[in-house]
C-alpha cells in the first residue's frame, strides 16, 4: 500500500462532468478504467473545487502562485516521461501497445513544451527548481512503481493524472470568461488531443490491468497526490 493511501471513498451518486464513456451496456460491468474513475469521484470533486483550480476558472489565481505551479509541474512531467519510458520498456512483444506509450510519450514531451514556454515568459530558472515534498513524493512513487511493478500497475498509477486534467480541461472551458488569463491552460487540457491522449491511456488499463488492491491503491494515491500538488503553490 503506497504511504498516504487512506483507502477507497465511496463516490456515492456523483457522476463527474465529462465523464468518460466506458462503452458497456446494462448488462455489462463497467470496464475497468470507468470503475476506478468512478469509485474515486469524491478527490476528483476535490480537484473541481480546489481554491486553486476556481482561480485557474475565473482567472482569480495569483500569478505567484500559477508561477510555483508551472515549475514543480516541469519536474514533475519530466519524471512522468520517464514512467511511461519504463513501462514501454517492459511491454515486450507488444507492439501495438508499445507505441501507444510512445504516443504518450510524445504528449508529455508536448505539455513538458508548453510549461517550458510558461517557465521562460515567468522568468523561471527551471534548472533551480527544488520539489516540494508532496511533488517529490508524487515522483518517487510512480518512478518506484515504474522500475518494481508491472506495467500494469503503472498505468493505473499515471492514468488519473490524465483523466483528471482532460476532465478538469473541460469543465473550466464550459465556464470560460474573455479575458481570463490562464485561457492557453484551459485550451490546452479541454483539447481534443489531450482527451484522445487520455483515453489511450485508459485503453492501456483495460488491457494490462488486472483489478485488485494493488491496481486500486495506485489509482487511489495519484489523485490524492494531484489534490496535494493544487494546495502546494498556495
Amino acid at each position: 500500500m503506497p504511504r498516504g493511501y487512506s483507502g477507497a471513498g465511496s463516490a456515492g451518486a456523483f457522476r463527474p462532468p465529462g465523464d468518460v464513456s466506458s462503452g458497456a451496456t446494462r448488462e455489462d460491468p463497467p470496464v475497468l478504467h470507468h470503475q476506478l474513475w468512478t469509485a474515486n469521484a469524491d478527490l476528483a470533486k476535490s480537484c473541481l473545487q480546489h481554491t486553486f483550480v476556481r482561480g485557474l476558472a475565473d482567472g482569480s489565481l495569483p500569478p505567484e502562485a500559477f508561477k510555483r505551479y508551472v515549475a514543480q509541474d516541469v519536474f514533475f512531467l519530466d519524471a512522468f516521461f520517464r514512467a511511461y519510458a519504463l513501462a514501454a520498456a517492459r511491454v515486450t512483444g507488444d507492439p501495438e501497445r508499445a507505441r501507444t506509450l510512445h504516443r504518450l510519450m510524445g504528449g508529455t514531451l508536448e505539455e513538458l513544451r508548453l510549461h517550458e514556454e510558461y517557465a521562460a515568459s515567468l522568468g523561471i530558472d527551471i534548472r533551480r527548481v527544488r520539489p516540494y515534498p508532496c511533488v517529490q513524493a508524487y515522483t518517487d512513487f510512480l518512478l518506484r512503481t515504474a522500475w518494481h511493478e508491472g506495467p500494469g500497475e503503472t498505468v493505473a498509477a499515471m492514468t488519473p493524472c490524465m483523466r483528471l486534467y482532460a476532465w478538469l480541461g473541460k469543465a473550466l472551458r464550459a465556464e470560460a470568461k474573455p479575458g481570463n488569463p490562464y485561457a492557453r491552460w484551459i485550451e490546452a487540457y479541454s483539447s481534443d488531443a489531450f482527451e484522445s491522449l487520455a483515453r489511450d491511456l485508459e485503453g492501456l488499463v483495460d488491457r494490462l490491468c488486472e483489478d485488485g488492491p494493488a491496481v486500486r491503491d495506485a489509482y487511489r494515491y495519484a489523485l490524492q497526490c494531484e489534490v496535494e500538488f493544487f494546495t502546494a503553490p498556495l
